[in-house]
């Protein structure tokens, strides 16, 4: 019954679609939502393991990965990474969905072809990160663990600040990135944008 925080390795990339996925129902498995297994971590986590592998960090209890934190120390230039190197493959395998499909994999496939759009009110807090933690990880402070692990790699490379986005659904989530440190730097429609100094 060990956890640890490790670095990614490339051979985690299935694990991290799987915890994306079972974590991608504002906390809950959203397995029975999503028809393509793969579509949410194609959008939410591999690109950021693939292009910034060493901003990516597993939680694993036993030796299996359990939970991870990922993201970017640069928000602008990762946006124009995945426009050159990781969108371009996604929007050949998977056609833009027509108008009336209202489906859940319809709209992460149209946030693939739409791309990132950068913020203004988030440009003075560069990086940004995502995390996703299985039950069996939660409530015994790796979170906190994790975050910390990540601010720490950012700091080492000089980075200012960090924010994130969480929707109003997740109030586990909310509550715990206000009891970290985040502070709201602006709340949208159905989701609030946290930032943290560093």
């Amino acid at each position: 019954m060990e956890f640890k925080i490790r670095n990614y390795t490339p051979s985690d990339l299935m694990k991290l679609y799987e915890i994306c996925l079972k974590t991608g129902d504002s906390g809950k498995d959203a397995s029975s939502i999503y028809k393509d297994k793969k579509l949410l971590g194609s959008y939410y986590a591999a690109p950021y393991a693939v292009l910034h592998p060493e901003l990516t960090f597993i939680l694993t209890h036993d030796g299996i990965p359990v939970g991870y934190i990922l993201g970017t120390d640069n928000s602008e230039a990762f946006y124009h990474q995945c426009e050159e190197k990781w969108f371009p493959a996604l929007r050949k395998k998977y056609p833009l969905p027509s108008p009336e499909d209202n489906s859940p994999d319809a709209s992460i496939i149209r946030l693939i072809y739409k791309g990132n759009q950068p913020k203004s009110e988030l440009s003075m807090y560069p990086a940004h990160l995502h995390i996703d933690i299985l039950p069996e990880g939660q409530g015994k402070g790796f979170g906190k663990k994790l975050i910390n692990t990540f601010n720490n790699k950012l700091r080492e490379m000089k980075v200012p600040a960090v924010h994130l986005e969480v929707g109003k659904k997740n109030q586990n989530a909310v509550k715990f990135y206000e009891k970290v440190g985040f502070h709201i730097i602006k709340e949208y429609e159905f989701s609030i944008a946290y930032g943290m100094k560093l």
